[in-house]
This record gives C-alpha cells, structure tokens and sequence, in this order.
C-alpha cells in the first residue's frame, strides 16, 4: 500500500528489513547496542560486525541508549548505507507512559534522519515483537508520527516494513483510517 502524506511516499509491505534497499533502515534496538532477538539479532547478523563495534563505541562514550532515543550507525553489510537504532518501550499495560516512548522512538529516528539527509528511511513495527506492545495500538502511534513529522519535514520515502500478512493487515486498516 502507497500514499503520500504531504510530499513524502510512505510505503507498507511485508519483507525483511534486512533486505531493504532505502538510505537507512531502523533497528528496533534493546539498550545495550548489542543485537539481540527479532529485528536487533537479524540487523547485527546480516550488517556483520562493524555496526557491532560502532554500537560498541556510541555504549562507551554514552551509556546504553534509554527508550524512546535513536543513535545512529553505518549499515555494515546491509544494501542500506545506514543503521537507525531506537530503544522501544517495554510494554506495561498501557500506564506507565509507553506510548509517549513509542512515539518518542519514531519521531528521535525520524529527527536524527532528516537531519542527516537521509532521504529514505525503512521501519519495522517497533515494541510489537518480544516488548508485547500491542500493534493496532502501536500501528496508530508509528502513523499518526509519520503524519505529523511530514507537515514540516521533507523524506522522500517512509516505508514500514512488516514482517507477516497480519501485522501487514493491520497496518493497512490503521493507514486507511487515518486518511
């Protein structure tokens, strides 16, 4: 599903963000830099370890990077020249200011992008896999950000990259209820 949200194209398809071929791709990162399961492990293993060893000094000189903050890496291996990291939330039950981190996530990616010149950014759902935030909750938030940043800032193309049909689904009916 494509449309344009003001000049930027924002893209949904189900794929492997590893395999993404747009300036920067997202990791959705744990604190430590240090790879880990789903996206994180994926990103690390098919970038190879140079995005490791620049995790491993953006660690030293600043400390683990806490939710809702991105830094950012060059994409190793990956057909992506860049790497996007972002801490999301941890999923508490809704009440501990988990979708302010979630939105925080987005918009601190999208900041650090627009800020470098990037002009092609790729996303996973972030928070939705091993930090159980629930995705028609987190599709709205992801969206509802994109929208906003797009009304005063120019990316050439968003793309969310979902890993399954379902998450895919639900992030179409979200889109087209926002539009």
């Amino acid at each position: 599903m494509e449309i344009y949200v003001v000049k930027t194209l924002l893209v949904l398809v189900r794929g492997d963000i590893t395999q993404q071929d747009t300036e920067a791709v997202v990791n959705a990162a744990n604190s430590s830099l240090m790879g880990g399961g789903g996206v994180d492990g994926a990103i690390h293993r098919a970038g190879g370890p140079k995005i490791l060893e620049e995790c491993k000094q953006i660690v030293a000189r600043q400390g683990r990077l806490p939710a809702g903050e991105a830094v950012i890496t060059t994409g190793g291996s990956l057909k992506a020249r860049y790497v996007i990291h972002t801490v999301g939330p941890v999923w508490k039950g809704g009440n501990s200011g988990e979708d302010e981190l979630l939105r925080s996530s987005y918009l601190t990616s999208l900041s650090l992008a627009w800020e470098k010149g990037i002009s092609t950014i790729s996303f996973p759902s972030v928070s939705t896999g091993a930090y159980g935030f629930p995705i028609k909750r987190a599709a709205r938030i992801a969206l509802s950000t994109v929208f906003d940043f797009c009304q005063n800032h120019l990316i050439k193309e968003i793309r969310f990259v979902l890993f399954s049909e379902h998450d895919l689904k639900i992030y179409e009916d979200v889109l087209k209820c926002l539009v």
